[in-house]
């Protein structure tokens, strides 16, 4: 009998641009300190590190010059995080 597969699916946000643009990206790292962000496929792919606001309302960073922004907080950052660890541990402990 085969194994099931597990697939683990990228997560993915939505940022805006300077000019109220919404983008979707792909998330390959996120702290509440920092978030690292994929935008593109493939060869033509850009990193982009994205750091709270002043205020901490939100995360901005710079991709070739151009501003986005992640619009929750960090303390709503914190709490995605805590829920995703938990959902993880659930996962690991089925049988």
């Amino acid at each position: 009998m085969p194994k099931a597969e597990v697939l683990m699916e990228d997560e993915k946000i939505k940022v805006k641009t300077e000019d109220d643009k919404t983008l979707e990206v792909v998330v390959s790292s996120k702290k509440a300190d920092a978030i690292w962000v994929v935008l593109g496929e493939g060869i033509h792919n850009v990193k982009c590190k994205l750091m709270p606001t002043h205020n901490g309302l939100a995360y901005a960073g710079s991709i070739m010059g151009r501003e986005i922004i992640y619009e929750r907080s960090v303390k709503q950052v914190r709490e995605d995080i805590a829920r995703q660890q938990q959902e993880q541990a659930q996962f690991r402990r089925r049988p």
